[in-house]
């Protein structure tokens, strides 16, 4: 089990890595940083936790979220965790998590 319960999967210097590791920092998070392989064939340890492997990804043990796609991950960021915590975004952590995915 990792120190964190969030732990995101980035590459050096990724423009969208870094947008989401702003977006953390900003919330004053506290998160692993996992770095990955830069060639897209060897990040199996990406595809392992979430199915695919691109970068960003990002796992959230407290609320059992796993996503992909930066712009998703600052939304379901902000949604759960943004302006005073879980739920305060207008809804309960399942429902943000919906909405980052695209779900109504």
């Amino acid at each position: 089990m990792s120190a964190s319960p969030i732990t995101v999967y980035r590459l050096q210097a990724c423009p969208y890595c870094e947008r989401v590791i702003r977006k953390l920092n900003d919330l004053g998070l506290e998160y692993d940083s996992r770095f990955v392989e830069a060639r897209h064939s060897r990040r199996d340890v990406v595809k392992r936790v979430s199915g695919s492997r691109t970068v960003p990804a990002l796992v959230d043990e407290r609320t059992g979220v796993t996503m992909s796609e930066s712009a998703n991950i600052v939304e379901y960021l902000e949604a759960t965790y943004g302006d005073g915590g879980p739920g305060s975004a207008g809804g309960t952590s399942e429902e943000a998590a919906a909405r980052a995915d695209g779900g109504d």
